[in-house]
């Protein structure tokens, strides 16, 4: 009995290591994947370094759309100081500081300058007002739909 016992004990142990060891090489495919680099990573770094910051709201679609055109996720963009989120978690509302920057609708680019743009900007649009160089291989234009959504009151 002591044997067998012993022998499940030992069975337990390795499929439990196994797990583990599963689960840490799943969180590294994971973190990996998810810290991978866009093809526009450079050019959002510069337009950050521009002064430029492009202020929406998590329920825009066109603020969507920006978000496609420069191939990155809301929250990559925000973690790299170029995205303010303005609309409040309910979305019935407006933060203080798109208040205080005037931001009436959906998407807003305000640049170093103080100028602004508002609804969904081509890269080229983007690389005129900042000076920055659009990345080897993108297009001029993007397909946008120009449109802009209303500020939440």
């Amino acid at each position: 009995m002591e044997s067998t016992d012993k022998k499940t004990k030992a069975v337990r142990i390795i499929i439990f290591s196994a797990v583990v060891i599963g689960i840490v090489i799943l969180m590294r495919f994971v973190v990996a994947g998810s810290s991978t680099s866009g093809k526009y990573d450079s050019f959002a770094q510069c337009l950050v370094t521009k002064g430029a910051t492009f202020y929406g709201a998590f329920w825009c679609p066109h603020c969507q759309a920006q978000e496609r055109a420069l191939d990155a996720t809301r929250e990559k963009l925000a973690s790299e100081g170029l995205y303010k989120e303005c609309s409040t978690p309910d979305g019935k509302g407006q933060t203080q500081t798109c208040i205080d920057k005037g931001v009436e609708s959906y998407p807003t680019w305000i640049f170093a300058d103080g100028s602004k743009k508002t609804s969904e900007q081509t890269l080229a649009d983007l690389s005129a007002a900042t000076g920055c160089q659009l990345p080897t291989g993108a297009s001029s234009e993007t397909s946008m739909t120009g449109g802009a959504s209303s500020a939440a009151q």
